[in-house]
């Protein structure tokens, strides 16, 4: 029976630009072979980037600040359409224009390509901030917001998202979860975004495959973190559940280096 793998890659690479100059944006690329690249936190613009991926189909979603945010997608299928950032009928309803709160759209954290089986979404999750003055945006604006991006979605063909939520969602999910609750990336608010989503139909693929803690995407600088894995799981893919039974494997690249990120993917079976 012929099998055709689709694999998608996700990595925050906390800046694209410094990852290239380090020499370790092509080999990640080379080692991995993906079909479709997801990025955030690109903090650059398309005419910025100086990485040729002659082989792929661009689109980018840069914030208007300057070497901040941003999100971009690198496919070799080219997809039937692309939607850049959330509506405007979803930023006025949860607000998410207003000066308090930061408009996604001009921070570019959501970009959206239609394929032939199913949508992938590529999202960079705004940060509630050590001081948590962005968790009221985290929870009562962009959450819901996102969530009923990627629901509406759903109701035409199922869904690929991916990217940095920026939240760890169970214990088993950062190394240290009890001197960490209440703060930023584990607040109840933050975690309760997670269960809406699986709630709404979306399935967490790494842990349909693994379970139990030591598995991180995210790690300080601080104290030798990574060495010693002491990290946070706050990247992640997710499926529409009817697409579930396709997908083959979710990976953690926690080997790949250039970023405080590690890459993840995901491999579907489109036969």
């Amino acid at each position: 029976m012929e099998v055709l793998l689709m694999k998608i890659v996700s990595w925050n690479v906390n800046g694209l630009r410094a990852v290239h100059k380090k020499g370790l944006f092509v080999p990640f690329i080379e080692k991995l072979n993906p079909d479709i690249v997801c990025l955030q936190e690109t903090k650059s613009m398309q005419h910025q980037n100086e990485v040729d991926l002659s082989q792929f189909e661009e689109y980018w979603n840069s914030a208007e600040k300057p070497g901040y945010s941003g999100t971009s997608i690198f496919s070799k299928e080219k997809p039937i359409q692309v939607i850049f950032g959330l509506s405007e009928e979803l930023c006025k309803k949860y607000k998410l224009s207003d000066d308090d709160y930061g408009d996604p759209n001009k921070e570019g954290r959501v970009l959206t390509a239609e394929f032939k089986d199913f949508f992938l979404v590529n999202v960079y999750t705004p940060n509630s901030k050590e001081d948590l003055s962005r968790l009221k945006l985290r929870h009562k604006h962009w959450d819901p917001a996102f969530l009923e991006h990627v629901d509406a979605l759903q109701k035409t063909k199922p869904v690929v998202f991916c990217g940095d939520l920026n939240v760890s969602h169970t214990e088993d999910d950062l190394a240290n979860p009890k001197q960490n609750v209440g703060k930023h990336g584990f607040t109840n608010e933050e975690r309760e975004g997670i269960d809406k989503i699986i709630s709404s139909g979306f399935v967490d693929t790494f842990r349909n495959f693994t379970k139990g803690n030591g598995h991180y995407t995210w790690w300080t600088h601080w104290a030798n973190a990574r060495s010693r894995n002491v990290g946070w799981r706050i990247d992640y893919f997710f499926v529409s559940k009817k697409l579930l039974p396709k997908v083959k494997n979710s990976i953690i690249h926690s080997d790949i280096f250039g970023s405080d990120h590690c890459p993840i993917e995901v491999e579907i079976d489109l036969k």
